[in-house]
C-alpha cells in the first residue's frame, strides 16, 4: 500500500505525535506511540471529519490526517488486497514456466490459478532462486524466452543473511538486458522482482 504521514494520534484518550505507515497487512505507528497493528485487528474503519477512525479491541483510535487523506486511507484499509496470482499476473489463461523448487504454500496456490505449468508456450516465467550461481543458471535456461520478450519473476528470500539480495539480482538481470518493472510480496519469507526485456 505504501502510504505514510506524520499526524496526531488519539488513542483511548492519549494524544501523541506519530509517523504512521500503511503497509501490506499492517498499520505501523512510530514516534511517541509505537505499535504495529495487523489490519485484521482494526474494526469499524472509517473517515470522519478529517480523521481516520477505527477500533483496536475496545479502544478507539483516531489519526488526524485531513479530509482527503483519511478517506483514501480508509478506502485502502477496507479494500481487500488482490490475491497473489493477480499480483503476479497469473490468470486462467496464463501458461507459466517454473524454474527451481517451489516450497511456499502461497506461491503454489498462485501457480494453481494458471492455465498450465509448461516450459514451452509460456507467457510468464517464475523462478525461485537462492544463490547467485543458480540465478546465472536460470538466465541461461530461459535465455531464448527472455530474448523473445517473456517476463520473468525472480522469487527470493526476504531479509539479510542470504547469499542473494535485491542488489545482486538487479545487477545480474540488467547486465542481461532486462529491466525491473514490478515488485511483489509473495509470503512472509519470500519476495519477488519482475523483469522485462529492455526495449531497444
Amino acid at each position: 500500500m505504501g502510504r505514510e504521514a506524520a499526524c496526531l494520534c488519539e488513542w483511548a484518550g492519549t494524544v501523541a505525535e506519530v509517523k504512521v505507515l500503511l503497509e501490506s497487512g499492517s498499520l505501523i505507528l512510530r514516534g511517541e506511540l509505537r505499535k504495529r497493528l495487523p489490519l485484521q485487528h482494526l474494526s469499524n474503519v472509517r473517515a470522519s471529519a478529517g480523521r481516520l477512525c477505527f477500533t483496536v479491541g475496545r479502544e478507539p483510535v483516531q489519526l488526524v490526517l485531513g479530509v482527503a487523506a483519511s478517506e483514501k486511507w480508509a478506502e485502502a484499509i477496507n479494500t481487500p488486497p488482490p490475491p497473489l496470482s493477480a499480483k503476479l499476473g497469473i490468470t486462467s489463461k496464463t501458461v507459466v514456466r517454473v524454474i527451481g523448487n517451489i516450497h511456499d504454500e502461497a506461491l503454489n496456490s498462485a501457480l494453481a490459478a494458471a492455465a498450465r505449468i509448461s516450459a514451452t508456450g509460456s507467457d510468464l516465467i517464475v523462478a525461485c532462486v537462492d544463490t547467485p550461481e543458480f540465478l546465472e543458471a536460470v538466465l541461461r535456461q530461459a535465455e531464448s524466452q527472455l530474448l523473445s520478450g517473456i517476463p520473468i519473476w525472480i522469487v527470493y528470500a526476504k531479509g539479510p543473511g542470504h547469499p542473494l539480495n535485491e542488489s545482486v539480482i538487479r545487477s545480474a538481470l540488467r547486465l542481461s538486458g532486462m529491466i525491473d518493472t514490478k515488485v511483489a510480496c509473495v509470503s512472509p519469507s519470500l519476495t519477488a522482482l519482475r523483469f522485462n526485456r529492455r526495449k531497444q
